[in-house]
């Protein structure tokens, strides 16, 4: 007789596999229908996963449903290897993402960022050309900007009391200290008079291609990275907990199937 863990595990593995399918489908479509960087980036990843799931969740069904203790042991194996994977990568988000934060500017309702203000590792992530030209094609695409002006025309005070996301504040405009004249969101008249001190965002910033290759820019990229991690870690938590629990549903079942199994040798040289 099944025990009542092959049975749960039987159909955790059943959901999972059912998960496993729009995931699989989304990426499917996501491959056939990419025309930008972003889309084409996050197509294989999600391939990958739906495939991973489904695999895995399959074997974790027949191994405790089917009493296939090889099987069943496989899948413990990856769910262990999956387990210490995520807590590593938990563990690594919370440190990588624990330096860096908005500085707060004198009469204005935005804050803004500085790359040298967060962990080496991130740094090192968005300073390499590849791969900034990758996020940077993103950030066009996204149209970022544009959305700062699509309500029309602002006055100076208004704008300088809008609240900009990261990346708004570090790439559609130039940093507050370079003093340039504002004629709209992401339109600055530059000032001839800039010390030798001044930030190199200055020189960078043009009307045309804006601030997207602003040190600013990197560092609104990340402070976004930064947030989102901090709540993938959160989901990680939550997910590792349940796979803990997963597992040890399955060492069960696990021990069953051993167990019947001795039980049916036994039995058949009584």
């Amino acid at each position: 007789m099944v025990r009542c863990s092959n049975n749960l595990t039987g159909i955790l593995n059943i959901v999972t596999f059912l998960l496993s399918i729009p995931i699989l489908g989304g990426g499917i479509w996501l491959s056939n229908r990419a025309s930008t960087d972003c889309e084409k980036f996050l197509e294989k990843p999600i391939i990958a996963i739906g495939v991973f799931l489904l695999v895995v969740s399959l074997a974790g069904f027949i191994g405790a449903c089917f009493r296939v203790s090889w099987l069943l042991w496989v899948y413990l194996c990856v769910m262990f290897l999956l387990i210490v994977l995520l807590f590593c990568f938990t563990i690594f988000a919370f440190v990588v993402t624990n330096k860096g934060a908005g500085e707060v500017v004198s009469e204005r309702g935005y804050k803004e960022y500085k790359l040298g203000d967060y962990s080496n590792w991130l740094q090192k992530r968005v300073n390499g050309d590849k791969n900034w030209r990758k996020i940077k094609s993103c950030l066009i695409d996204s149209n970022v900007c544009k959305s700062l002006v699509d309500g029309g025309e602002e006055d100076m005070k208004k704008f300088y009391s809008r609240h900009l996301s990261p990346i708004q504040s570090g790439c559609c405009k130039p940093p507050t200290e370079c003093n340039f004249t504002y004629v709209s969101p992401t339109n600055w008249t530059k000032t001839n008079n800039l010390t030798a001190n001044a930030n190199g965002d200055c020189e960078t910033w043009t009307n045309e291609s804006l601030c997207f290759d602003c040190q600013s820019c990197k560092a609104g990229v990340l402070q976004n990275l930064k947030r989102d991690w901090k709540k993938v870690a959160v989901v990680n938590i939550i997910f590792l907990i349940f796979l803990v629990i997963v597992y040890s549903v399955g060492c069960c079942a696990f021990r069953n199937n051993r167990e019947d199994n001795s039980y049916s040798g036994w039995k058949s040289h009584a």
